[in-house]
């Protein structure tokens, strides 16, 4: 089984696109990425990850939503 954590792009280096790295958020700690698989990935986007590439692009509800869950506790509504 395979497992993709959610977590916000804070900054993106490179302009090669499959060498592109972004620094991604994880619920406070911060890792590089390889975002050659989303290349429309911007700073502040939510994107999953799996082994060290981001994989897709989700919206923030989604993410927050799966991160809340992986904490074991239901999300605020941040409407």
């Amino acid at each position: 089984m395979c497992l993709a954590i959610p977590g916000q792009v804070l900054s993106i280096a490179g302009d090669e696109p499959l060498l592109r790295q972004g620094r991604v958020a994880f619920a406070g700690i911060v890792k590089a990425v390889c975002l050659a698989y989303v290349p429309e990935a911007q700073p502040g986007d939510y994107v999953l990850v799996h082994a060290g590439f981001a994989i897709a692009l989700i919206d923030e509800v989604q993410a927050l939503r799966t991160l809340a869950y992986l904490a074991g506790f239901e999300p605020e509504d941040p409407r």
